[in-house]
């Protein structure tokens, strides 16, 4: 047996064997791992994606409609309206019961109409903010859940406002979507600039046909210089409309129905439903081009391929060929009513187009008898183009742009074009009005007149005696040196060629319409090219204050930004991040 001094090199079992454990840990390779970056200190989270950063929301706040939608696609996910249909609660099924449609409804008085369908008005003396609040909350996270299907709490938000508002709803506004919401930031910007920049523009006149008002803003290089605003928009226009079917709905027995001005009716209530109005003016109307032509205007063949439950009725009179107006002019149309379920109304579709030229273009109305809040829509177009600067006024006047949602009704933007240019040349750019201005001008223009007949015989006469037959040796009609073109000279019209080489003629001094896709679209344009607005809304800094906490500064200065894109948008980082303005708001 050999003792324990006989294996003086026997080594522990744990030596010479090692554990599993020990054979896993040295014989596994290291598992795969992303190396770790440094994350720069400007954004907020590690785990924030690009993509975050760059999808920017587009809102947009209307009286009537919200429209929301992600920077850079040409059109709105979403458009909803504020109806008392939308406002109810959870659990209100009244809108589906039998007989709903046909129950009885309260009649209307003017300075009502249509106010349960209007998100705000800019009369807050007997508005209920707190409904306003509710309204928004409940559109935005509408858009939010069924549509945008986004993190709020991750991205900025573009926000599409009128250029006037009162600092009550801009607060609420405002106030919403950063405690409900918790965006980190909103840019505001104004509908009137963003329309021109949806035009591809940065000049222009924008008219924005809106439901309580009409907004005739001037805007030049991206900065508004002048507006004015009148009543004469789409609510009256719905209104005139409502006033006009129930006249005829009282007199749809049989009876002929007698054409009176519209002016003589004086119905203060309605009993025709908004909504029946609303649609009505939305499929029926239009306006003719002027009242002595009719071969611009919409014919009712036309419309007959969108009207929908609605009819044109004719009679065996209508068969054979008759002329274009007196079709205009006799054409009955029939418009059924779920109010008058027995009986349907025969309107004549001259009548709508006569309603809507006395709600937007005060027909039959003496301008003089019109207040400066109601003035038609022509006359304060003209009106806006005159208080413009000369300059300014060249660059407008060639780029008026028609928006809004009574700008859709047909033959309205050809009738606006042609009312502006009727009154550029009858009166020019002449400011004084009156009967003594219009005498002033008449006798001018006799006092031109006659100096220009001697001038005329001066040079017949002399063409006449300068040669005796008026001919010269080689067979040319001699004329006087005052009168003969001037020499042209290659070298300036080759400096000329040079320096419009690249750049398009600037079109000025002109009357002329041009097309917008929306404010939606330019605000979407603007957010999708990454710039920058004047108006900057963090949450922190909002929250700590509220609107106090904004610089009360009304213009802001922007020559020190030489990268500027005008005077409400400017390059991302160019700003003053010390503070923030209301900017146009303040």
């Amino acid at each position: 047996m050999a003792s324990a001094a006989s294996y003086p090199d026997r080594k522990p079992v744990s030596a010479i064997r090692p554990t599993i454990s020990h054979i896993q840990r040295s014989e596994q390779p290291p598992s795969p791992h992303t190396p770790q970056r440094t994350i720069s200190s400007t954004f907020s989270s590690p785990s924030a994606s690009y993509r975050a950063e760059e999808e920017t929301i587009v809102f947009e706040f209307g009286t009537r409609y919200f429209r929301a939608g992600i920077a850079g696609e040409g059109a709105p996910r979403c458009v909803s309206g504020f109806g008392p249909e939308s406002s109810r609660r959870v659990g209100d099924y009244r809108q589906w019961l039998p007989g709903y449609e046909n129950r009885n409804r309260k009649r209307k008085r003017e300075q009502d109409w249509g106010d349960e369908y209007a998100l705000w008005r800019m009369d807050l003396r007997t508005l209920e903010l707190g409904l306003v609040e509710d309204k928004i909350e409940r559109a935005v996270r509408d858009a939010y859940s069924k549509y945008l299907l986004l993190d709020s709490k991750t991205r900025r938000l573009l926000v599409v406002l009128p250029s006037v508002m009162p600092h009550p709803l801009l607060s609420i506004i405002l106030s919403t979507l950063f405690h409900n919401f918790q965006c980190p930031g909103i840019t505001l910007l104004s509908a009137p600039v963003l329309s021109v920049v949806a035009a591809g523009l940065r000049s222009g006149l924008v008219v924005d046909v809106g439901w309580s008002e009409t907004t005739i803003t001037g805007v030049y290089e991206l900065r508004e210089v002048q507006q004015y605003k009148t009543t004469r928009a789409t609510r009256l226009a719905t209104w005139e409309m409502g006033k006009l079917l129930q006249k005829y709905l009282r007199h749809s027995q049989g009876k002929q129905v007698q054409e009176q001005p519209q002016s003589e009716m004086e119905d203060e209530l309605l009993e025709i439903d908004f909504e029946h109005a609303e649609e009505v003016t939305m499929r029926m109307a239009w306006c003719r081009t002027s009242s002595e032509i009719y071969k611009h205007s919409p014919r009712p063949s036309d419309l007959a391929g969108h009207l929908g439950n609605l009819q044109i009725a004719r009679d065996g009179s209508h068969d054979k060929q008759t002329s274009y107006d007196t079709l205009i002019d006799d054409t009955p149309v029939a418009i059924p009513l779920p109010s008058s379920t027995s009986q349907t109304p025969q309107i004549s579709f001259s009548s709508i187009s006569d309603t809507i030229e006395f709600a937007l273009f005060a027909k039959d109305q003496n301008p003089h008898d019109l207040d400066d809040h109601e003035q038609a829509l022509h006359h304060l177009t003209y009106k806006a183009l005159l208080a413009l600067p000369p300059d300014v006024r060249g660059v407008c006047m060639s780029r008026i742009i028609i928006t809004g949602g009574g700008s859709n009704i047909p033959g309205l933007k050809t009738r606006l074009l042609e009312e502006v240019s009727g009154l550029v040349e009858n009166r020019g750019w002449d400011s004084v009005w009156g009967k003594a201005a219009d005498e002033r001008r008449r006798r001018l223009k006799e006092i031109h007149i006659n100096r220009q007949a001697p001038l005329a015989k001066v040079d017949a006469n002399f063409l006449s005696t300068a040669v005796p037959d008026g001919q010269v040796p080689d067979g040319t009609a001699q004329v006087a040196a005052a009168f003969t073109p001037q020499i042209l000279d290659p070298i300036e019209e080759k400096l000329r060629r040079d320096r419009s080489k690249g750049t398009k003629p600037l079109i000025s001094g002109v009357i002329r319409g041009v097309e917008t896709l929306g404010p939606w679209v330019g605000g979407s344009l603007v957010a999708g090219l990454r710039i920058e607005g004047i108006v900057e809304i963090e949450r922190d800094s909002f929250l700590q204050h509220g609107l106090a906490g904004a610089k009360r500064d009304a213009d802001i200065s922007i020559v020190s930004n030489r990268q500027s894109f005008g005077p409400g948008i400017s390059r991302a980082g160019g700003g003053d991040k010390t503070g923030w303005t209301l900017g146009a708001w303040a």
